[in-house]
């Protein structure tokens, strides 16, 4: 059993995505995924709904808080926000292997609605890209 931690500060869009698409891309392999932020901010509702456009429903996730997974050993942390990545708590999995990639944040973007879902799509797209690479690299 392989164990991954997607962290992002809010645990509210990025890291869910992240999540959604591991849960998707690793289903059937002996894979459990967690998702948590160094804050809770709850489901973005924006994050829900594109990744609902991309067939995968993340409206079930829980927005948890990294410490809630102290006592599991992870074989992957993905840090998704330099945020995260620099303000992280120590994560005693000392076997496991660290990633960081600074993705887009959609959710602070000011905008119209279309311009929102642009953003959204964006971030959501790059997510998709990378996590697919990193389980043909790694699974």
């Amino acid at each position: 059993m392989k164990n991954i931690l997607v962290l992002c500060t809010g645990n509210s869009c990025r890291s869910q995505m992240a999540h959604g698409y591991l849960n998707h891309f690793l289903k059937g392999r002996n894979v459990t995924v967690y998702s948590a932020g160094i804050q809770t901010h709850g489901i973005n509702p924006g994050a829900a709904a594109i990744m609902k456009e991309d067939g995968i429903s993340i409206d079930h996730h829980t927005s948890n808080h990294v410490d809630e997974y102290g006592h599991i050993n992870f074989d992957y942390i993905i840090t998704v926000c330099d945020h995260a990545n620099e303000n992280c708590p120590y994560i005693p999995s000392k076997n496991a292997m660290r990633l960081h990639h600074n993705f887009y944040d959609p959710s602070k973007l000011e905008g119209t609605e279309n311009e929102k879902h642009t953003a959204f799509l964006k971030a959501r797209e790059e997510i998709k890209a990378y996590f697919k690479d990193f389980v043909s690299e790694y699974f």
